[in-house]
């Protein structure tokens, strides 16, 4: 990233030099041990539109001052991080019904194999709670 990087100290700082409109990013960590199959580190991404009444500072369309996002969610970069998925973006599909590397269409006989599959499959409505007792 070539990019200004603004660390939480900096965060009067970065409130004072961004610019409305142009998106800032930070990057998470994620839990990979709750979370296996996610990705350990996902950018989000804030554009500044407007001021807070009260202080002045800018902030998001949801009400995020700059300083706020950098104090908690810091560094923000300038730059996207590159390599890296978007928080909330769909992940990886790790396994399916439909072998690696298929590129073919699907006829309608493979349509409905595949949906019987899924059908096949547990119901999320009629799954006990962890931990309770199943008769």
């Amino acid at each position: 990233m070539a990019g200004k990087v603004w660390e939480p100290t900096k965060a009067k700082k970065f409130a004072r030099e961004l610019e409305f409109g142009k998106p800032y990013y930070v990057i998470a960590n994620i839990a990979t041990n709750l979370a296996p199959y996610e990705d350990p580190q996902m950018y989000s991404e804030y554009v500044f539109t407007k001021r807070l009444s009260f202080t002045g500072n800018p902030c998001t369309e949801g009400g995020m001052s700059a300083v706020t996002l950098c104090q908690n969610f810091g560094p923000v970069y300038e730059d996207q991080p590159r390599n890296m998925r978007r928080l909330g973006s769909p992940g990886p599909q790790v396994a399916g019904p439909v072998p690696e590397g298929y590129e073919a269409y699907l006829d309608e006989a493979e349509i409905r194999g595949l949906e019987k599959h899924v059908a096949d499959g547990s119901d999320p409505k009629r799954r006990h709670p962890l931990g309770s007792r199943r008769v």
